[in-house]
Order: C-alpha cells, then structure tokens, then sequence
C-alpha cells in the first residue's frame, strides 16, 4: 500500500468528484490527489492542462485508489483503465493480479475493448513463462474461480511479449491495437 507522508511531504487524499474525502473503508474508490512542495507547479506552456490538473487547488493523479482505516491508501487503477462493463467497474490492475498468480503467466495486460452490449468486454494478453502452457480456457476458469464472473476475461490472447516503451511503461493502446486487428 502507499499514501503514509513523510516529514517533507504533504497528506495525500483519495477523493469523490466532489472533492470529498472518500470514507476509509478499503472499498469506496475515488482519485489520488495531491499538494505538497515535491508536487510540479504545472505543464510546461499548457495552462489549460495544468488547471484541470489542479482543480480544485489539489493535483490530480488520475489514479484511482481506496483508503483504509489505518490511513494507508491502495491503488487500484488508473482512471483511464477502468473498464466499464454492464454498468460495472472493472478494475484493469485486479484482473491482472489474479492472472498473474497463475503458476503458467509471466506477464499479462488487461483492457477494455467495444462490446455492443455491455458496453466494454475484459480481454487480455498473456506472455507465458518459457516451458509452460495454459489455455484459455484454463486461464479464464482460473479467474472464475477467484472473481465474480463478469471480471473474467471474454478473450485471452496469449503473445510472445508485451509492448513496452523505452522507460518500461506499458503501452496499452498497442495492446488495444492487438484486439482490434
């Protein structure tokens, strides 16, 4: 988890759209915002940018994170991740934890692909570790297993590597290509 500050840092807070704090039950999801001198005064020549970063005097992170009693935060997603299907948010980052722990899966990569009726569909790619083999059967049974059903993959489509740029970010919209080809 994250979110404790240290002396040299200021309070981070997890946020409803109206800029409420979001109660500290580990469940309610809202954004990470932020304020503090360790904290970039804005975009560099993009004031229309830099104030909606700032509404609200506070910088959002576009991260989307519950707090828990103890005053830990946890992220969940980015905002830009979530995946909304049938009216249900599906978080990207807790499909792929469960994928993960499959003994077969070096590295796995959620999205959100156009679905006429819900609307989004969770698919995924999947790098599997050398010398092992999973279906796709077999992969969206272990996600049936561990949650509900609508967060199961429609589609598994397995890769011999996921794209990365040149800081090792993932590039999820070369995944989102992948599906749309």
């Amino acid at each position: 988890r994250q979110g404790v500050c240290f002396i040299a840092t200021e309070p981070v807070r997890v946020v409803d759209e109206q800029m409420q704090d979001v109660p500290a039950d580990g469940e309610t999801m809202g954004e990470v915002v932020m304020q503090g001198n360790n904290v970039m005064k804005g975009y560099y020549n993009e004031p229309e940018a830099t104030a909606e970063a700032f509404r609200g005097g506070w910088f959002h992170s576009g991260d989307l994170a519950v707090m828990h009693p103890d005053g830990y935060i946890e992220l969940r997603d980015r905002g830009k991740d979530i995946i909304i299907s049938g009216g249900e948010n599906i978080s990207s980052i807790e499909v792929e934890q469960v994928i993960y722990r499959h003994p077969a899966v070096r590295e796995v990569a959620v999205i959100g692909i156009p679905d006429e009726q819900w609307g989004e569909a969770v698919v995924a790619s999947v790098v599997l570790k050398q010398d092992k083999s999973a279906s796709e059967g077999e992969l969206q049974q272990w996600v049936k297993d561990r949650l509900r059903s609508s967060r199961t993959p429609e589609q598994i489509r397995f890769c011999d590597e996921l794209p990365y740029n040149e800081t090792g970010k993932l590039l999820r919209r070369k995944v989102r290509e992948h599906f749309a080809e």
